[in-house]
């Protein structure tokens, strides 16, 4: 990889999306830049931390973003393409159940925290969850995005059509993630690292990491059809020892989206309770971490029905 003396420290960043943010370095188009992000809970959360420190956390404080970086050339109706060269992981990750947040926060009301070992050798790229279950680390960011246009600050955690928390598991090394310019220069930043996550991130948090990106900044001309994030995901390379297995998905079925989505998510942790001797708070932490929600169907009305699907890699049979 090409060397770049393009660098964004931990010290330069912001908790709201605003125009009005001053840019913390200016590029040209093609630049490389290297980012280096604390997790999402902004440094609340630590190694040694317990579920007491869930207990005292503040959302208010939650997912930092890094940056902004200024591209020279961006300007309304051009788009901005990203693309990801590298991301580095800390050797530790967290996983919380937060109170009053996540998909079944009524059903988990009290603070729950796991501390992850990563492995840090190619050779072994998994966190283990527990013995005989074991999680593939496919690192990627959950926050990028570009400023608002509109006037005034918006909160980090909702994603926006100019980008910032979409938490996108798909956003892996050689990913290219496009995003419309709302504003002179775009004003890029990026943080909230994830060495792994299933679709939906269901408990609120994935494992959750500092981490170190380098991503590549292009600005695509006249690109105005790219109203909101698009996004290009290179072929899934096979990590060995989690080759496809095939997955076991819940469906579930209501009039009302949402409550589909949350019946799809108890049927796969009473799967897990039932059959792999899981408690429900180690099932939920698990479904956030490894389980695909997916849209089954959304013609057939009253009803939609979407599945809950989960690899059946992780386990170990030997």
């Amino acid at each position: 990889m090409a060397a770049t003396s393009f660098h964004i420290n931990r010290r330069q960043n912001h908790l709201k999306w605003s125009k009005a943010v001053p840019p913390a370095l200016t590029v040209d188009s093609g630049a490389i830049v290297t980012f280096d992000t604390i997790d999402g809970s902004g440094g609340q959360i630590t190694q040694n931390s317990t579920a007491d420190d869930i207990a005292k956390f503040r959302v208010d404080l939650a997912d930092p973003v890094f940056g902004p970086i200024f591209i020279n050339g961006a300007e309304p109706g051009d788009a901005l393409e990203i693309e990801v060269l590298d991301l580095e992981t800390a050797d530790w990750g967290w996983t919380a159940i937060v109170p009053r947040f996540g998909l079944l926060a009524d059903e988990f009301p009290d603070p729950r925290l796991k501390i992850w070992a990563l492995s840090k050798f190619e050779d072994k790229p998994y966190a283990l969850f527990r013995e005989g279950i074991r999680i593939p680390t496919r690192p990627f960011l959950g926050e990028m995005g570009v400023a608002p246009g509109a006037d005034g600050e918006f909160s980090t955690i909702p994603p926006l059509e100019t980008g910032g928390n979409i938490d996108c598991r798909h956003l892996t090394v050689g990913s290219k993630l496009y995003l419309p310019v709302q504003t002179h220069g775009a004003l890029f930043s990026c943080g909230d690292g994830h060495a792994a996550q299933g679709d939906g991130e269901v408990c609120g948090s994935a494992i959750e990491t500092p981490m170190r990106a380098t991503l590549r900044f292009t600005v695509r001309k006249n690109h105005n059809w790219v109203a909101s994030p698009h996004y290009f995901s290179p072929p899934l390379v096979s990590i060995p020892g989690f080759e496809d297995c095939g997955c076991y998905a819940a469906l579930g079925i209501d009039s009302d989206l949402p409550e589909a989505t949350r019946k799809a998510v108890r049927g796969i942790i009473n799967y897990l309770t039932g059959t792999k001797s899981l408690t429900r708070v180690e099932a939920y932490m698990l479904a956030s971490v490894a389980v695909d929600l997916k849209l089954a169907e959304v013609v057939d009305m009253p009803n939609f029905a979407v599945s809950a699907s989960l690899p059946l890699n992780i386990f170990q049979t030997s």
